[in-house]
């Protein structure tokens, strides 16, 4: 369970995250330490990150997005213009962008642009993680385990998770997962924004 696991990229359409958060802060402006101070993540790990040294857990991965201030879909480093033939509310199957995060890969469902259901493919190796912190921040997250089995933690109640199995959940309440067993899981993944209001 760590913030630094690495894993080789099998896929044209796979990509490490680290080129794109450093176009992300290099375009807004920020120096290594402004991102520091503001995502609460140490200048040493995002230099890792940016470099591709470092895999980011989901906590790390959602801090420093929340610092850019971007959607996710902007950490996917999907370009709109690349799908101009189908219609803007489809995401055809080949064309799907992924992230190596190491013992985690996100697989991209939503179509290109901006918006506030953001829907993943999950593929979490055995003894993968979301990292050693739980998660929390304001959203709805819900999924269905597509294979494998999932260890999910919410609120400090774990739930042991087999394929088929659905849950939805508040993120503002501690949360995270693991796979715990020795073959790879595969989830659809949901995360819906949620107003800042009901949260305050």
């Amino acid at each position: 369970m760590t913030d630094h696991d690495t894993s080789e990229s099998t896929d044209d359409a796979d990509h490490k995250i680290g080129a794109t958060f450093r176009r992300l802060r290099q375009d807004r402006g920020m120096s290594l330490r402004e991102l520091a101070d503001m995502s609460g993540v140490s200048v040493g790990m995002i230099s890792q990150i940016e470099r591709d040294l470092a895999n980011p857990s989901m906590r790390v991965l959602t801090a420093l997005r929340r610092a850019l201030n971007i959607p996710m879909q902007s950490m996917f480093n999907d370009d709109p213009a690349e799908g101009a033939d189908n219609p803007p509310f489809v995401r055809r199957a080949a064309r799907r962008p992924h992230i190596d995060l190491g013992p985690l890969q996100k697989e991209l469902l939503t179509s290109g642009g901006n918006h506030n259901l953001q829907i993943m493919i999950l593929t979490i190796a055995p003894g993968g993680t979301s990292g050693q912190t739980a998660l929390s921040y304001p959203a709805e997250k819900g999924g269905l385990v597509l294979e494998g089995e999932l260890t999910l933690s919410v609120d400090n109640c774990d739930a042991r998770l087999a394929e088929g199995d659905s849950f939805v959940f508040d993120s503002a309440l501690s949360h995270g997962f693991r796979n715990d067993s020795d073959r790879p899981a595969r989830i659809l993944w949901v995360i819906g924004a949620v107003q800042f209001d009901r949260h305050l």
